[in-house]
């Protein structure tokens, strides 16, 4: 409970209010996961077994990283789609019966609004995009509360390398690999930028 209590510490300010950290009861669960419990609320959920494995430096940054995606507002949302696209085709089939035109292009409209949605969800592009664009939130947060660029780009590429090792999935594998390359990537970016400017001082 100490350490909820100390992750708790590490949300920024203006996310206190309505974000909460708990241990989560889900059965084989992700290492951390944010889901919306209200209106104005979310949940960022822990497996305290794995994450009692990781260093210190190695769970905050993977804690703000969930937390920058809470701040770009990428986290999964409720799977309405799933539901509205089997309503929109059960309703085509239904007035295809009885052959009213309005009706039919309505329940197609939902069909179409719902698969593009449900295309866009899984869409691993755009999931990259939000995963490394949530990776440079957790670099800006490390700096926020003291950590050096260097040291906050370390803790974070060597969680997501445990995670690489620790991961039997090769689809959610393939992922982490995708995040570090990314983040090497703007490592090397911010390194010659800290160069320049040492040469321009």
């Amino acid at each position: 409970m100490s350490e909820l209590r100390r992750l708790r510490g590490l949300l920024p300010p203006e996310l206190q209010s309505w974000v909460s950290v708990e241990a989560t009861t889900a059965v084989n669960p992700t290492l951390i996961l944010s889901e919306e419990i209200g209106k104005d609320e979310v949940e960022v959920q822990i497996d305290m077994v794995k994450w009692e494995q990781l260093a210190t430096d190695q769970r905050n940054l993977l804690f703000w990283h969930e937390v920058g995606r809470i701040q770009n507002d990428t986290i999964p949302r409720d799977g309405w789609e799933m539901a509205a696209l089997a309503i929109g085709l059960g309703g085509a089939v239904g007035e295809l019966w009885v052959q009213d035109g309005l009706l039919l292009v309505l329940a197609l409209s939902l069909c179409g609004v719902s698969g593009w949605r449900l295309w866009q969800k899984n869409n691993n592009e755009k999931t990259l995009q939000e995963l490394t664009d949530a990776d440079e939130r957790a670099i800006a947060l490390a700096t926020r509360f003291g950590y050096t660029l260097p040291n906050a780009y370390k803790s974070l590429g060597s969680a997501l390398k445990v995670l690489i090792e620790q991961s039997p999935k090769k689809k959610l594998r393939s992922k982490y690999e995708a995040r570090l390359n990314a983040l090497k990537k703007s490592a090397a970016k911010a390194k010659s930028k800290i160069k320049e400017t040492e040469e321009v001082l």
